[in-house]
């Protein structure tokens, strides 16, 4: 196996950076235009998609595309778009007052810091439905009837990842128990569904608009859930160990708010090492699947590696 050079990791970040620019303006280019008598939410919508992120969703859900068609298929735009839009409104749902009463995010006031509880709430209700307007685009890209079959099954995918079986299921357990300790076997489920849900949706999304078999689309479920789990616990070891100014939003919340972490149970070195294991056996899972696409590789690896 060839050591990453430095350059290696050069190139990578460059790559990255033009990968996430074009994104935005993808994701821009689906945004509500900031007029009429209900200017307002869109100002906030709009406020909450441009307070920027890794854009992992969209980042995972283009390059498993490549992956099996190797370029990015017309139809997957919009449901990029989508999903960074309902990631976002469960960010905005989450800095609530009546949730984590988080004052900032990315860096900014939250949304509702900015736009009152009141607009944080429909702010956050609004990206949600719009974002399925927005996926539903997607059969304007398409005309064979395979392929509108892959978007039907693109936007079940969405629709059963984000709703009581996936996102808000996740949600609804996390909320009812908080406060109190919270045992294991619940708090897989959580982060299972609370935040795996979305990075399977991604994947999920991108395999199938991509034309992968069945068989295929089981790896990749199996890979965007060690990877959904690894970037929970990566965020519950930042909460305890980052810095405020490079994290974008207020460290030791989770204290703050006596949540139960990964790291609370399992301790800080184990929380780390699980982290490792995790993500090497994601990586097993993508060398399972046909092509190559080594952008996703590395993409996955720094995980491990991020501080905010």
């Amino acid at each position: 196996m060839r050591v990453k050079t430095k350059s290696d990791n050069t190139v990578f970040k460059t790559e990255l950076e033009e990968r996430i620019n074009k994104i935005n303006e993808q994701i821009e280019s689906y945004l509500p235009e900031e007029k009429g008598h209900q200017s307002t939410i869109f100002e906030a919508m709009n406020y909450s998609v441009r307070a920027g992120g890794k854009r992992l969703r969209p980042l995972f859900m283009q390059e498993i595309c490549r992956l099996f068609t190797g370029e990015v298929q017309p139809a997957v735009v919009p449901f990029m778009a989508a999903i960074e839009m309902i990631h976002t409104s469960s960010l905005v749902h989450d800095d609530l007052p009546c949730m984590d009463d988080d004052m900032m995010r990315r860096g900014k006031a939250s949304t509702w810091a900015e736009y009152g509880e009141d607009m944080g709430v429909l702010a956050g209700d609004a990206l949600m439905i719009y974002a399925f307007e927005v996926a539903a685009k997607a059969f304007n890209e398409v005309s064979e009837a395979d392929d509108l079959k892959r978007v039907g099954r693109a936007i079940e995918i969405l629709a059963a990842k984000t709703g009581i079986y996936g996102m808000i299921g996740g949600q609804t357990v996390d909320v009812e128990l908080s406060g109190g300790p919270i045992p294991k076997d619940k708090l897989d489920f959580i982060y299972r569904l609370k935040t795996g849900a979305l990075i399977e949706a991604s994947m999920l999304i991108g395999a199938v608009l991509g034309g992968a078999a069945e068989e295929d689309c089981k790896i990749v479920e199996s890979l965007a859930g060690k990877v959904g789990l690894a970037f929970q616990i990566q965020d519950d070891i930042l909460d305890v160990t980052g810095d405020q100014k490079v994290l974008g939003k207020e460290a030791g919340s989770d204290e703050k708010n006596q949540k139960t972490t990964y790291v609370t149970i399992e301790g800080l070195e184990k929380a780390k090492k699980d982290v490792e294991i995790l993500s090497a056996q994601a990586i097993e899972d993508l060398n399972k699947l046909p092509g190559n696409n080594e952008f996703l590789e590395n993409l996955i690896r720094i995980l491990i590696k991020r501080q905010k």
